[in-house]
């Protein structure tokens, strides 16, 4: 925890230097607290400090404030991480979940509550406090699906981890394994058996000049079908985008003919950005390239992107694509009917991921949703680790082309 904090002595601007490492930590915490802040945002405040200066608090505090909140439920928490850590002197951590405890929300806003504990346990980890080992013990066991034993975990909602949960969540990701079975194309190849190939049995007996024909055989190729993965990257869909991309990118490590789409109001393909072995260093560069990160939907417009850029070229040979999207829409679900079923009819299965599935009591009101559920094969919730084993269990089943399966609610 640093000391070196802003203060309302005057400094001029050639000291920011030895404030910048600073900034960065200060960024991470928040990061870690579960704001939507990367590297980009990082540059974003050290240049808006160098602008105003770091002479006065208050336009230190306002100057990180304006590139480091997008949300108005993001404020406290930052006003709070800030007195915290930019002040003359560290506290000793116990007091760290008071403070936490302190945030003013009620008792039904479970998001702002598990934010205020993952600022605690980031500040303790910053300092130094040793985190409390809650890994499972090792075992030598071969699990297609291992993760932590904690069974509550397995059904915790991604929204009310505290950071130390999403870091097992993370870990737990990494583990997993998804086996698609391969599907058959419509190319041949030499074999022992299968189908005489006319053409080679041909050109064998010219060569052979003799009397009798030496018969040759030809085998379907058969490969793993391409998996395409569209994901809302929305303010609604924040949280359980970035634990989805940690997903992504164990699949894309796993398999080949992995593509991968953001989207907000825009879409943006960040497949190369993925295929970095580093988890850490890959969802940093998706953190640049994309541009409208917690922002609006328009999700016909990004379907109808797909469909004019990418569609001829990755949905060939039976791909299967993952919708990943709440289907709240900002432009009242406009074209999404019409592109979702262009989408569904180029590909071999169209499954709908959404996290508010998680509700019992969840019912498709909003526009978008209704405009989508009668244009896919499969919908699904993904808020947990329990429904993305769930979901690789789902994918690694074969299914014939047009096949549809019952919805699957919670």
């Amino acid at each position: 925890m640093t000391d070196a904090g802003p203060s309302g002595a005057s400094r001029s601007p050639g000291d920011l230097g030895a404030l910048v490492p600073n900034i960065l930590r200060f960024v991470r915490l928040l990061r870690d607290a579960g704001l939507s802040v990367g590297p980009g945002s990082a540059a974003e405040a050290v240049r808006a400090v160098e602008a105003v200066g770091p002479g006065r608090r208050e336009d230190f505090y306002w100057a990180l404030h304006a590139v480091l909140v997008s949300r108005a439920d993001q404020r406290e928490i930052f006003d709070h991480a800030f007195r915290l850590f930019w002040r003359r002197a560290p506290d000793g951590v116990g007091s760290l979940e008071q403070v936490a405890a302190g945030l003013r929300v009620r008792p039904s806003e479970g998001r702002a509550r598990a934010a205020a504990r993952r600022l605690a346990e980031a500040l303790r980890r910053q300092r130094g406090a040793p985190r409390p080992d809650t890994s499972p013990p090792h075992a030598d066991v071969d699990l297609t699906m291992a993760y932590s034993a904690q069974e509550g975990l397995r059904t915790k909602d991604f929204e009310q981890m505290t950071a130390d949960e999403l870091e097992l969540a993370r870990e737990a990701i990494a583990r997993m394994r998804l086996y698609v079975p391969d599907i058959v194309t419509r190319r041949w190849r030499a074999g022992a058996a299968g189908r005489v190939d006319m053409r080679a049995t041909l050109r064998a007996t010219l060569r052979s000049g003799h009397g009798h024909i030496p018969l040759r055989w030809k085998t379907r190729v058969f490969r793993p079908p391409a998996l395409v993965v569209l994901c809302d990257v929305s303010g609604s869909m924040e949280r359980y985008a970035r634990l989805l991309l940690h997903f992504l990118h164990t699949l894309t490590s796993q398999r080949t003919r992995v593509s991968t789409f953001l989207f907000g109001t825009r879409l943006t393909n960040v497949t190369r950005y993925l295929e970095d072995a580093d988890p850490d260093e890959a969802l940093a560069r998706v953190g640049h390239a994309v541009k409208d990160w917690s922002g609006g939907t328009r999700i016909g417009a990004a379907l109808a992107a797909f469909n004019r850029l990418w569609s001829r070229r990755l949905l060939g040979s039976g791909a299967i694509v993952l919708l990943i999207t709440d289907g709240l829409d900002q432009e009242g679900a406009t074209g999404i009917r019409k592109e979702a079923r262009r989408l569904r009819l180029s590909c071999r299965r169209l499954i709908w991921l959404n996290p508010l599935l998680r509700y019992e009591g969840f019912e498709p009101r909003a526009a978008g949703i209704h405009a989508l559920l009668p244009e896919v094969d499969e919908m699904r919730p993904v808020h947990d680790l329990s429904s993305l084993e769930q979901l690789v269990r789902a994918l690694s089943r074969s299914y014939r082309r047009g096949e549809r399966a019952a919805t699957t609610a919670p």
